[in-house]
């Protein structure tokens, strides 16, 4: 998807941006020239993961972006209140939010730790439903207001629960706060949307948790940041409390060829789906 240039100088407060599908959206903003506040715990180097805040704000400089790299644990109020502040006082105002931070673990009832369960619930939908609120006065000062949780469609099947029921109510904590959000904010012209991947996205978290051999059947995360970008380009209160699927936004948007976005492109017929998408196999 090219860049339109409708994203200059509009400000996005991301979490978990310095890797994966964060980043991703935030090199596609900043190609715009926008202004991104990453807000993420990376500091230092993680032992197996890549990538620090720096090293994304230097990504997003070289892009065309403006950087601000803020330490923030999305559990922690007095973080987000003052990356939010500093965000403000560096860029005058937000206008975009975007809530990636995610804490996942696939286990069922019995094994999974209450360690574990308050991590997920805390990252996943307090953090969510907190930085929303840290932001949202000045998502009602802004003329392009957008708030866009990476978060699946609310499918009821009890399929989706009872593999992972713990994680499941983590995530869809952060859908219900699109449910919500979108129908309060309304008369604000606030928009409130999700987005969620038809299939996996390949990113270094994914390998650590399930190896590589989930790459030749998974997308790159630049289909979901084509799509976000998609999103976030609309006019502020024109769209509102939906559950999109990237592909099917970019489909909207013209674009036909998802081959593109498959990490081998020989395999696009055959990739493997995401969670909480109801797939029939010749979607794919």
């Amino acid at each position: 998807m090219q860049n339109t240039g409708k994203l200059a100088g509009i400000t996005l407060f991301i979490t978990g941006a310095s890797r994966g599908i964060g980043k991703a959206i935030a090199l596609k903003a900043a190609r715009d020239g926008a202004n991104i506040v990453l807000a993420a715990k990376t500091a230092e180097p993680h032992p197996k993961l890549p990538g620090t805040i720096y090293t994304a704000a230097a990504e997003i400089e070289a892009a065309g972006g403006k950087a601000l790299p803020c330490v923030v644990d999305v559990r922690s109020e007095e973080a987000v209140r003052a990356a939010v502040q500093k965000a403000v006082q560096t860029f005058g105002g937000i206008d975009i939010v975007v809530n990636n931070a995610s804490a996942i673990s696939l286990t069922p009832t019995e094994e999974t730790d209450m360690k574990r369960y308050d991590l997920m619930h805390n990252i996943n939908t307090r953090g969510t439903f907190l930085v929303s609120k840290e932001c949202l006065p000045y998502l009602r000062k802004s003329k392009h207001a957008h708030i866009l949780n990476i978060s699946p469609p609310l499918n009821m099947e009890p399929h989706w629960f009872s593999n992972h029921v713990a994680y499941t109510m983590a995530k869809y904590g952060m859908s219900m706060c699109v449910l919500g959000m979108a129908r309060e904010y309304e008369s604000a012209n606030i928009s409130v949307n999700a987005l969620w991947p038809r299939t996996i996205i390949y990113t270094a978290a994914v390998e650590m948790l399930h190896g590589q051999e989930g790459y030749p059947f998974s997308r790159k995360p630049e289909i979901m940041a084509d799509a976000a970008y998609a999103i976030l380009c609309r006019s502020a209160g024109a769209s509102t409390g939906n559950f999109f699927i990237d592909d099917e936004v970019l489909a909207a948007e013209g674009i036909t060829d998802m081959a593109q976005y498959a990490c081998v492109p020989g395999n696009a017929l055959i990739l493997t789906p995401d969670i909480f998408v109801n797939e029939k196999k010749s979607k794919l």
